[in-house]
């Protein structure tokens, strides 16, 4: 059986339906989705649990606030990951949570 996992990411304007691909291996499947705020990360991250991912691993994007979301939204049975900078580069270094809580 393969392992089954997501990669989410989260900037403004990004679309969840359009900005997602998909990676097939022998033995992993990476499922890589763009989301443009928390409350899309929240819907996705569900959506990949019920798809068969027990691992989701958050980009730098997510603050500590936005990482918590995503733990309460899938559960505790799930592995969630998560990249870190204490301030974005790409958001003008902020933090996650100053641009989606």
């Amino acid at each position: 059986m393969k392992f089954e996992c997501a990669f989410i990411y989260v900037a403004p304007g990004l679309d969840s339906k359009i900005n997602r691909a998909f990676i097939p291996s022998e033995e992993i499947n990476m499922n890589v989705v763009g989301c443009a705020d928390y409350d899309e990360a929240e819907k996705v991250a569900v959506e990949m649990v019920a798809k068969g991912c027990n691992a989701l691993e958050l980009c730098a994007g997510f603050g500590n606030d936005g990482i918590a979301r995503i733990k309460k939204a899938v559960g505790n049975d799930i592995a969630i990951g998560a990249v870190k900078f204490d301030f974005h580069p790409a958001f003008g270094f902020k933090s996650g949570d100053d641009m989606f809580s």
